[in-house]
């Protein structure tokens, strides 16, 4: 679970600073989550792959669903 209070975005699971995601350009955010992934070059990484993730970044394994 976040300890840090840091919210991801519902829609692609990418961390988020702002009220827009950088990579889907959401707004629906979570502060539920599970589990980190930093992905550095998606077109080289099988979790990138499995994730469904085309931008490098920070990333949650897991988000709430819902609000």
């Amino acid at each position: 679970m976040a300890k840090s209070g840091e919210k991801v975005c519902r829609n692609c699971k990418r961390f988020v600073e702002g009220n827009i995601c950088p990579a889907c350009n959401a707004s629906d955010f979570s502060r539920s989550w599970k589990g980190v992934a930093y992905i550095h070059d998606p077109t080289q990484s099988e979790i990138a792959a499995i994730l469904n993730i085309r931008a490098p970044g920070k990333y949650c394994l897991w988000v709430k669903e819902g609000k």
